[in-house]
């Protein structure tokens, strides 16, 4: 046994949670990366050393100790299901997993649950549902992501067209972190001070409990339609996204061929069209059936909502699963993560067709920002040949006003949802002064820096 694994297993007190089997430290040291050829080839052979399964606070303060005496690299992972390798270990050491601490200690009737950061998202939104509550947003791999795991680098998802991304309205009202000190300490940040800890990629403190912010539970209905042509589709599509008198939760609009890769719900989609899907309001499907009718569409499904165990469950098809089932039926197939402009979304869709044709695919994700304007986003599912011409396409769409957030960079920064003020930055020299949480995932982290800038 490795002197790691023996001090860990002394930490503990459990050799049981102190996982050294080979292949099993390589499943825990992996996450989504592969959806990336870039971060394929950049993390395939990245491990860990160890892998820890503390199950309370104590044991995380009590490893963290032991790491920082012996400047030892710790790792924390959720569930694995992020897209950008933030939870693969570049520097060996430990990968603290979570996935033990998933207790939901409360669900209060402020619709404030009370959660540790194991709790996988689809046992808290069924949870919720039974009380009267659901998630404001969650991602495409609910049924396995965990919430530490989305508050430390997920964005959004199936209801950020209703409720913004994770990052707005105050969703995240709270959140204990474990700092990585030679005293550990649990630091609770509150308000505005959570984006120091948010999508930070575990890079400054491991989470260790969150207050989360729910919304009302609403009777949904599932619905899909279809038209000629993309332009029918986004314009039907973007009436009812910025209409405040719908209330939905997800519309999500794809470009023919991506329809045809969803294999289990073949019989919902018509060859050659443009699908559109939606979750809407249960009291307005048969209205929305009606107004899809008039604007020339079909109508392939039209069925309540019966949450996540729906069949089909059309959530399984729309944000990142979209690429993963493109990518399904050819796998030189990668993703983008854009955000087109309200005003200039058609010509911007025009451009990039002309200039990529069936290398650019569009899928679009209606979310709406943190200043309330409906945004069509977009997981676009784009043809990997070179780095070079992948980052030509990420040029142009950025000449041409398109937002691009990265998924093919393996550190916080480049993804481009960092945040201009560096207060996740400052809070990693606050937190880990000796950069051993996540190394080499904050790019802009200097360790002589942050040693200089400790008090006396």
């Amino acid at each position: 046994m490795s002197d790691l694994a023996a001090g860990m297993e002394q930490v503990l007190g459990d050799g049981s949670r102190v996982l050294t089997q080979p292949q099993m430290v390589e499943r825990l040291s992996k996450d989504f990366y592969w959806y990336s050829p870039v971060l394929k080839a950049m993390l395939d052979n990245k491990r860990a050393d160890v892998v820890v399964q503390p199950v309370n606070v104590e044991e995380i303060r009590a490893v963290l100790q032991y790491c920082h005496a012996h400047e030892v690299p710790v790792t924390v992972r959720g569930a694995g299901t992020g897209n950008y390798g933030q939870a693969i270990p570049l520097n060996g050491g430990v990968v603290l997993d979570l996935q033990r601490m998933d207790k939901i200690e409360a669900i209060g009737e402020d619709g404030v649950a009370v959660c540790e950061p194991g709790v996988r998202l689809g046992v808290l939104e069924t949870s919720a549902r039974e009380v009267g509550w659901e998630l404001r947003c969650y991602p495409s791999t609910v049924a396995k992501a965990s919430l530490g795991g989305f508050l430390g680098g997920g964005s959004g998802g199936v209801g950020s067209v209703k409720h913004g991304g994770l990052r707005d309205f105050e969703t995240v009202r709270a959140i204990e972190v474990v700092t990585m000190e030679s005293e550990p300490r649990v630091v609770k940040h509150e308000g505005q001070a959570v984006h120091e800890i948010l999508h930070a990629w575990g890079t400054n403190g491991v989470i260790t409990r969150i207050w989360f912010a729910l919304a009302p539970a609403v009777a949904w209905s599932q619905v899909v339609l279809t038209f000629k042509s993309f332009d029918e589709a986004f314009n039907f599509s973007e009436r009812i996204a910025t209409d405040a008198t719908w209330d939905k939760r997800l519309i999500t609009v794809f470009e023919w061929p991506l329809p045809s890769y969803f294999g289990p719900v073949k019989q919902l989609v018509r060859e050659g069209e443009a699908s559109v899907f939606f979750l809407i309001a249960d009291a307005q499907m048969d209205t929305l059936r009606e107004v899809a009718d008039e604007a020339g569409a079909a109508v392939m499904l039209a069925q309540p909502y019966a949450g996540l165990r729906s069949q089909p469950l059309l959530s399984d098809y729309t944000w990142n699963h979209t690429t993963l089932w493109a990518m399904k039926a050819d796998p030189t197939y990668t993703y983008l993560q854009c955000g087109f402009s309200p005003e200039r979304a058609r010509e911007q869709f025009a451009l990039l067709k002309s200039r990529y044709g069936e290398d650019f695919l569009l899928h679009i994700e209606w979310m709406k920002n943190g200043q309330g304007v409906m945004i069509p986003g977009a997981i676009p599912v784009v043809r990997f040949s070179t780095e070079e011409r992948l980052n030509e396409m990420i040029d142009y769409c950025r000449e041409i006003g398109v937002f691009v957030a990265n998924p093919h960079v393996n550190h916080v920064e480049g993804g481009g949802r960092y945040r201009e003020d560096n207060v996740q930055l400052q809070a990693k020299y606050k937190y880990d002064a000796k950069g051993l949480m996540n190394p080499g995932k904050m790019a802009s982290f200097a360790r002589r820096q942050a040693l200089e800038e400790q008090p006396a």
